[in-house]
């Protein structure tokens, strides 16, 4: 199977190949999880901690879950409490950790570039589950594999990434993956939730909600990151529904088996309404939140066999 990577910090370091490899094998962990006895050896006697400076759920658990389920001893750290918020630097944190011997560390943290900088440091392998505004992998890798098997394929497919795009580090990860894989993305938003520079980024940028979703096999929502907003983005919340939100009317634009996604957590009535959330003809959103344990648990066997294969030199 090919995927030569030490670490998983990004979608941009991997080939078509290596995605389509990753994603094989996390179809065949969602038979495996389908079953009564759940458990799989793949990472029996490795260590893997999680280390989460912001608060997660869906991610955390997918990861814990994940972990468990192929047998790794799995240990969370709970950050707020950590000697970080004491005043210890992330190159001392990685000092700690290389003492403690993990072999897996996964990492969300608020800035861009942090999850890089401890694996730089430490002797493991290191998944990003989201740093700053950067990188997602695994949410666009979950993503990848939940359109792959509503839609029957990965390539050749118009999908529309919608609302809050510039604070977005989910958008990112999905725009590198699709446009790897030969898809026609565009992003729909107000220009203030708009990055700069996005027409250089290969996609197709709307402004009206239904010219965007015209013609589109998918469309992904994306949460109001009103945590990461420090000023006003938006009129009102109310106003951004009007025009954004997406409800029955404003998906009848898109093809008629258009699939609806959403990365969670969802604000209803703000970025979707509660009807086409819930609508089990249209909506993946649950499927999603399946597809992420065997993603992950894919990721972190892949980088576990590289772990055991690569020279010891090659992590000290």
């Amino acid at each position: 199977m090919t995927f030569r990577h030490r670490h998983l910090l990004g979608i941009e370091p991997l080939h078509p190949t290596e995605i389509t490899a990753l994603l094989d094998l996390a179809d065949r962990y969602v038979d495996l999880n389908r079953q009564p006895h759940k458990h799989s050896d793949a990472l029996k006697g490795l260590t893997q901690i999680n280390m989460f400076f912001e608060n997660s759920t869906r991610t955390q658990a997918s990861f814990e879950i994940a972990g468990k389920r192929l047998g790794a001893d799995v240990m969370n750290m709970q950050m707020q409490a950590s000697s970080i918020k004491k005043g210890e630097t992330l190159v001392d944190t990685a000092l700690t950790l290389n003492a403690m011997h993990p072999d897996l560390l996964v990492v969300r943290h608020p800035h861009s570039g942090a999850v890089d900088l401890l694996a730089q440091k430490v002797n493991c392998a290191v998944l990003n589950a989201g740093d700053g505004r950067h990188e997602h992998p695994t949410q666009a890798l979950l993503d990848a594999l939940t359109i792959r098997r509503a839609k029957g394929r990965l390539h050749r497919l118009n999908i529309a990434i919608c609302g809050d795009i510039a604070h977005s580090r989910v958008a990112r990860s999905n725009i590198m993956l699709l446009g790897r894989m030969e898809n026609r993305v565009r992003l729909v938003g107000p220009p203030t939730l708009m990055p700069s520079g996005i027409h250089d980024w290969g996609v197709e940028v709307y402004e009206d909600m239904r010219e965007g979703l015209a013609d589109c096999d998918v469309v992904m929502m994306l949460r109001l990151q009103k945590e990461r907003m420090d000023g006003g983005f938006i009129p009102s919340e109310r106003e951004y529904y009007h025009r954004f939100g997406l409800d029955a009317e404003k998906l009848a634009c898109a093809k008629p088996d258009a699939i609806v996604m959403h990365p969670g957590p969802m604000n209803r009535g703000v970025e979707i309404d509660g009807t086409t959330a819930d609508d089990i003809n249209r909506s993946v959103i649950q499927e999603q939140v399946e597809m992420g344990v065997a993603v992950r648990m894919a990721a972190m066997d892949l980088l576990a066999r590289n772990l055991r294969n690569a020279e010891p030199a090659q992590y000290a």
